[in-house]
């Protein structure tokens, strides 16, 4: 799955009129490059959330052929976040574990790793971790020697927005509008959640200055 609901205040007035999925990035739509990670991955049945200017995005990736994949929309009419937006998402992704990306992150992290993790497992979430950028050192959760996830400890580390969940992380009460970090620390406190540290490029696209940065990343390249 795909998040790509979100209105992209911060890049504002760019976004105005284009979501932000749709700003180009290296010469081309930032979630082209992640349904393309998605394709080099194998993994070519793919769920993106529709929100704000969400026809835009269906129109420009129709469904999927052109990057090799097959391309399902769930659709909200009220802005979800992330986690409402997952659950609303749910009937579309099966019954086993699922990836979910960031469509507002450039990563070169190997997304075919995932597929290791998308099989039994004792847990319900396993989360890519990354340092913590100069804008928010202060982390999202803590990782430990074992590969446990917990609330902000020792270690503090930066959620990148790629994941593999498992529906029943949402069983019970979750629904409506919530951020998925509420439905990831409620399995945290259950030692239900795992993850590995990628010390590769990461970019979280929130702002003209890191959409700069990442443009100027890839004329380097």
């Amino acid at each position: 799955m795909i998040l790509s609901a979100g209105r992209g205040e911060r890049l504002r007035p760019m976004t105005d009129s284009v979501p932000k999925p749709l700003l180009t990035v290296g010469g081309a739509a930032l979630i082209d490059h992640v349904i393309k990670r998605c394709h080099t991955a194998g993994i070519d049945d793919v769920v993106i959330n529709l929100g704000y200017r969400g026809e835009q995005i269906a129109a420009h990736c129709g469904n999927g052929s052109q990057y090799g994949v097959h391309v399902r929309y769930a659709v909200e009419d009220v802005l979800l976040e992330t986690g409402g937006g997952i659950v609303n998402a749910l009937p579309l992704l099966g019954d086993g574990f699922f990836v979910v990306l960031n469509a507002d992150v450039w990563c070169d992290y190997d997304l075919s790793c995932l597929r290791t993790q998308c099989v039994s497992a004792p847990w319900l979430a396993y989360l890519v971790m990354v340092d913590n950028p100069s804008y928010a050192p202060q982390g999202d959760f803590s990782l430990n020697a074992h590969g446990n996830i917990y609330p902000l400890g020792d270690n503090p580390l930066t959620f990148s927005g790629i994941s593999v969940l498992h529906p029943h992380l949402f069983s019970g009460n979750w629904a409506g509008t919530f951020p998925l970090k509420d439905a990831l620390v409620a399995a945290m406190e259950r030692s239900m959640v795992a993850g590995e540290h990628y010390k590769g490029n990461w970019f979280d696209i929130g702002t003209p200055e890191r959409l700069h940065a990442i443009n100027c990343h890839l004329k380097a390249v």
